[in-house]
């Protein structure tokens, strides 16, 4: 029997990704945990289903819960792992898995590595948090349970622009005073390497522009880190160092929506139990309608909590397909509308189509380094039934799909309507 106090917090809990803390009598915190719906998760230890004998004890003691949301997992990851560095929750400790504890270390190289270290790894190199002096690596961060870390470094690439490619340094400086161009690597000409490969960033820029936001971040200091961006990128814009303006610019945006779907299904297993809840807040649903080849269109809608947003519905007249290939059609549709770089992107791209259509789909979000959930409806057996095409085997968010098919489907419906609208539209045009 839960106390009228508890009942009234777990009410008050949000919908929204966080932390969340469990005080004991003595107003002691002996527990951290993350969650992407605070309300879900906080809600689930209080209702008799839980697994464990120290998960019972802890409830037992738990006499107050306090919260903190944040704007993604990511950071609910960070914030928790600053908690439990700082306090040392008893639970959190008595709880631990040297399998599951992660680090994030940074190196003292010359273009320092970004890297992760798992708990036993951390203790044989008798790394010390907080200490000045950590061997090797200049700076250490976590314990951060359950990550994702593959996950995690792909996202802190994309938004920080971490090098991976040191080793081809000094033969790209030697190349250099040679006056060869060095090669550049893969993640350059993607614009996701700031040039360590052929020697365009000195390394105290690379420090400037790379590794001392990242460690802002790290350290849980994402508003201050971006009011510091927006005034390099005014700088830059003003000094008309347009290309740095404009890499600021969207290096700021990718801060303020981070999307980082790829972190929940390993990073919130908590206690032996997933939330069920992915946080979805911005579907984005295509059609494309083919009614010969001069009346080729594709659709974009858009839905978020609160249901369709028809100011940012976006309609595709087909420009560059000659045939009657909707996949052809639906690779332009997606290339045009992931150029708008001023776009903010989904959290799940939803597309009118079975396997043919979900590969394409892909290949283009790989083309341009985009990892967000996709899933495609197609008819069933005799088209009496909807069937669901995922473009990834994560199963937080197939679970998310199974349990929220009605919504997609009239996402599905909405982009099927509004391209015939425009189709019809244009039509009439013509007569």
């Amino acid at each position: 029997m839960i106390s009228s106090y508890i009942a009234t917090q777990l009410k008050n809990l949000p919908d929204a990704p966080g932390i969340y803390l469990f005080f004991n009598t003595k107003k002691e915190l002996i527990y951290v945990g993350k969650a992407t719906s605070l309300k879900s998760r906080v809600s689930s230890y209080f209702r008799g289903a839980r697994t464990s004998r120290p998960i019972e004890q802890m409830i037992h003691e738990v006499v107050d819960i306090k919260w903190k949301t944040t704007d993604s997992v990511l950071e609910a990851i960070i914030l928790e792992a600053n908690f439990i560095k700082a306090k040392q929750p008893k639970y959190n400790v008595l709880g631990r898995d040297d399998k599951s504890w992660n680090y994030i270390v940074i190196t003292k190289d010359e273009f320092p590595i970004v890297t992760t270290l798992r708990q036993h790894e951390y203790a044989q190199k008798k790394l010390e948090i907080g200490k000045s002096k950590l061997g090797e690596y200049a700076y250490v961060f976590g314990p951060y349970p359950g990550l994702n870390t593959k996950a995690t470094m792909k996202l802190l690439r994309k938004l920080f622009y971490i090098s991976d490619c040191q080793k081809n340094t000094k033969r790209n400086q030697q190349r250099q005073q040679s006056q060869q161009h060095a090669k550049p690597c893969l993640y350059r000409q993607m614009g996701l390497c700031l040039g360590v490969c052929t020697g365009e960033i000195s390394p105290e820029e690379y420090r400037q522009k790379v590794i001392q936001p990242l460690i802002g971040f790290l350290k849980g200091g994402k508003k201050r880190l971006i009011i510091t961006l927006k005034q390099r990128m005014q700088a830059a814009a003003k000094a008309e160092m347009f290309e740095e303006a404009g890499r600021l610019r969207n290096q700021i945006a990718s801060l303020e929506r981070i999307h980082d779907m790829a972190l929940i299904n390993k990073s919130f297993v908590d206690d032996g139990q997933q939330t069920t809840d992915n946080g979805v807040f911005r579907i984005e649903g295509y059609d494309i309608s083919n009614l010969g080849s001069s009346g080729k269109v594709g659709s974009m809608v858009v839905f978020d909590s609160h249901g369709p947003v028809k100011s940012q519905y976006r309609k595709f007249k087909i420009k560059s397909v000659e045939g009657q290939s909707d996949v052809d059609c639906l690779e332009e549709v997606l290339v045009r509308r992931l150029k708008h770089t001023e776009w903010p992107l989904p959290d799940v791209f939803l597309i009118d189509g079975g396997k043919p259509q979900v590969n394409r789909a892909m290949k283009v979000l790989r083309a341009f380094e985009i990892d967000i959930p996709l899933v495609g409806i197609a008819k069933g057996p005799e088209r009496k039934k909807n069937e669901f095409v995922f473009g990834t085997r994560d199963r937080g968010f197939i679970k998310w799909v199974n349990e929220h098919q009605d919504l997609l489907v009239r996402v599905r419906d909405e982009a099927h309507r509004f391209a015939i609208t425009y189709q019809r539209k244009l039509r009439r045009l013509k007569k």
